[in-house]
């Protein structure tokens, strides 16, 4: 139990490890050397747990998949309206990216590697998750006159994943106030004026406590 345990905890600062190096160097410039010197461990214990530095990649695109996955969910049954679960995801989604190298490093893999058989396209799940809820919103009659969820989803999906693209360098795309204010231009055109008002801009308090 004691050697899984060791196991575990070597193979987690190994992805760690690589998430912050593909992050600062990118795939293409990151070596397996940099990546074991970060973790502490041997070339040697890299070796045993990954096999390459493709397989090092993948690691951190499926942990980083998990937390997007987590955040873009099912609904509760007592949850908020659609579009206030998508501006709260939004939220969630932008602080992880900020404060959670792995997951930033496993969108920023999806610039630096082919598509793969078996690989996590996050960007596309993400894309998929924000269909899904606007066509919620349409079905349930949230939308805004005349605004159709295919329509709505080319906006949020093109504005979402530009934070996370210009947030790699400049974190203030990937803040609070930003995706406040990117909602607060949208919401008027987007949202049913009889819903407006009770929609958070800023997120939800089940955000702002940071449960995704």
């Amino acid at each position: 139990m004691v050697k899984q345990e060791r196991a575990a905890r070597t193979r987690q600062a190994l992805v760690q490890a690589a998430a912050e190096v593909f992050a600062q160097d990118s795939f293409a410039l990151a070596s397996l050397n940099s990546i074991s010197k970060k973790a502490g461990v041997s070339n040697g214990a890299l070796h045993f747990h990954f096999e390459s530095k493709q397989a090092l990649a993948r690691a951190v695109e499926d942990e980083a998949a998990v937390v997007v996955r987590t955040i873009a969910g099912p609904a509760p049954a007592d949850g908020p309206n659609p579009l206030q679960r998508l501006i709260d995801a939004t939220h969630a989604l932008m602080g992880r990216l900020d404060r959670d190298v792995v997951v930033r490093a496993g969108f920023e893999l999806g610039n630096d590697l082919p598509r793969r058989d078996g690989a996590v396209d996050l960007r596309g799940v993400w894309q998929g998750w924000v269909e899904e809820v606007l066509r919620d919103a349409e079905r349930e009659g949230v939308l805004a006159e005349g605004v159709s969820a295919a329509d709505a989803s080319v906006a949020v999906v093109a504005a979402t994943v530009g934070f996370e693209l210009l947030g790699a360098d400049d974190r203030t795309w990937m803040s609070p106030a930003t995706i406040m204010q990117f909602w607060d231009l949208l919401l008027p055109r987007l949202a049913a004026a009889d819903g407006l008002g009770r929609l958070v801009s800023g997120g939800t308090p089940v955000t702002a406590s940071g449960r995704a």
